[in-house]
Formats: C-alpha cells, structure tokens, sequence
C-alpha cells in the first residue's frame, strides 16, 4: 500500500489539520505516548506511568463527581 495521495487529499488534510489544531494535538501525544509505552518503555518507566496514570484516573473520577453535585 505504497498509494499517493492525491492533491484534494492533501488539501482535505490540511484544511482538516488547521480546523482541529487541538484535537490533532491530542492525537499526535496519545499516539507518541502509546508508542512509548509499547516500544521502549522500561519496568521502571511502566511503575511510574501506572502511578501517573492511577492519579489522572482518581483526579477526572473526583471531578466528574464534584460536577455532579
């Protein structure tokens, strides 16, 4: 599948990119994060994330609950 793109691709694209600046960052850093974790994430860099990631998971819960009172 080594297809070009074709010229309205490339400017659907890029009007898509410059429309969504926030959403293609978002995926753009779960995309890199996912390859870290699954390509040269180490036992201590995957002890640590799972700590980040318990804290982020517990913050949003409280929040949501927060939002709902």
């Amino acid at each position: 599948m080594d297809e070009k793109l074709s010229e309205a691709r490339i400017k659907a694209n890029k009007k898509w990119d410059e429309n969504n600046k926030e959403r293609k960052k978002y995926i753009v850093k779960r995309s890199t994060a996912k390859g870290f974790i699954r390509d040269y994430a180490t036992d201590d860099d995957l002890t640590e994330l799972l700590t980040l990631i318990s804290d982020r998971h517990n913050f949003l819960h409280k929040k949501i609950k927060d939002n709902n009172k």
